[in-house]
């Protein structure tokens, strides 16, 4: 199974930007959870936590459109570095206002203003996209390869972020996760070689990247996903902390990313070819299913990490057809764009699924609280039904 994936470190250069995506991710993915704890530590309130992740990433996807187009127009170097700069300020003065205790409505601004740096994951997508035009075989390994890189950082950072603030200071997973952010993004863009060409002006589409059919549905699967994650992040620190082991929601979160992560590296070598409509059905379907036994776990955490490991069999092939999808029916001069709406739609979802989930926890139960992602997997099974009768039509048949 690994051995499919090997060509793609046989790329001149690829396994710099790999290095680099790999490093900036997985501080990325501290970021959530290091901040709700950080919050949650400092002014004892999960709502309050929620609240302000749920800011932060809305403010995440509205920036990431307008960096997605600005990458397209005039390359990843030029764009990342100074937005990198802009976030790194604002990173610093979210840290002062929690360390400092500075009022409390100053993070609804510092942190949403962090937001302002391109999507790494659609950069590294991009430069696939870019290198295996002409291979839809390696694409799809490519891409499934993206979509791993992204569950193993769920692996490594929520349990980072959780024991650097519970052993150190609450803010230390947070910083961690800004230096490390820092170190990656350098390494990324270090690789010129592998980075798109800038598609010229006269060559490019005069619309916006969302005209593109298709595109609008499958951001709002991708919305519902979010939530999954957002609730899922939330509620399992709850849950921890309300049965004495507040120390077990990275550990636990991170047996979520392992099933997720084990089922992309399967899916990757074996479902090329197959109707991704058909696909993006079941991975849907399977959302629902696997997620709904985490209900039943209460505040027993043993049972709780076995239903989270089964949970997140789905995630990743899920995900993998939605960017398989994008790349089948976006023109190439919005590659970055295209990719970057529908993966800020999983952005918005991770903040309406914090929020959600942190007001059920502190109003009705912290277990409670995982019913919002099971309520967020049937919409999206519903839209990906719905999605099925517009994918099927004869001029998108190659979807099949």
């Amino acid at each position: 199974m690994l051995a499919t994936y090997r060509p793609l470190f046989e790329v001149p250069g690829a396994r710099v930007f790999i290095t680099g995506g790999m490093i900036a991710r997985s501080a990325g993915a501290m970021f959530g959870v290091a901040t709700v704890a950080m919050v949650a530590a400092r002014r004892g309130s999960y709502e309050l936590a929620g609240a302000v992740l749920a800011v932060g990433m809305v403010a995440l996807a509205l920036f990431a459109p307008v960096l997605g187009r600005l990458v397209d127009r005039y390359g990843q170097r030029r764009i990342a570095i100074p937005f990198f700069i802009w976030s790194g300020f604002w990173a610093l003065m979210t840290v002062l206002t929690s360390l400092l205790d500075w009022p409390a409505w100053l993070l609804f601004i510092t942190y949403p203003l962090m937001g302002a740096i391109p999507n790494l994951g659609t950069m590294a997508r991009a430069r696939w996209s870019h290198i295996f035009a002409h291979d839809p075989r390696r694409l799809h390994t490519a891409m499934s390869f993206e979509q791993v890189m992204e569950e193993v950082t769920f692996v490594i950072g929520p349990v980072l972020a959780v024991w650097l603030a519970t052993t150190l200071f609450p803010e230390a997973g947070f910083v961690f996760a800004a230096l490390c952010y820092g170190v990656g993004v350098v390494v990324f863009i270090s690789a010129r070689s592998t980075e798109p060409p800038v598609v010229p002006h006269h060559e490019r589409p005069t619309l916006s990247a969302h005209r593109v059919p298709g595109l609008v549905p499958l951001a709002f699967i991708m919305v519902m996903t979010g939530a999954i994650f957002g609730t899922n992040q939330v509620v399992t620190l709850a849950v921890s902390e309300a049965a004495g082991a507040k120390d077990a929601a990275g550990p636990i979160l991170a047996l979520y990313a392992v099933g997720s992560a084990l089922a992309g590296l399967w899916f990757g070598g074996r479902s090329h070819g197959r109707s991704l409509v058909k696909l993006l059905v079941a991975g849907t379907a399977g959302m629902v299913v696997l997620e709904s036994p985490v209900l039943l776990a209460g505040e027993n955490i043993g049972l709780l990490a076995f239903f989270m490991l089964f949970a997140g069999i789905a995630t990743a092939p899920t995900l993998i057809t939605v960017m398989n999808l994008i790349e089948r029916i976006t023109p190439k001069a919005q590659m970055t764009e295209g990719m970057t709406i529908v993966l800020t739609g999983l952005i918005v979802g991770i903040a309406a699924g914090s929020a959600v989930s942190g007001a059920v926890v502190d109003r009705v139960g912290a277990s409670a609280g995982y019913g919002v992602a099971v309520v967020a997997g049937l919409f999206a099974l519903l839209m990906a039904l719905g999605t099925r009768q517009f994918l099927t039509r004869k001029d998108l048949a190659h979807l099949r």
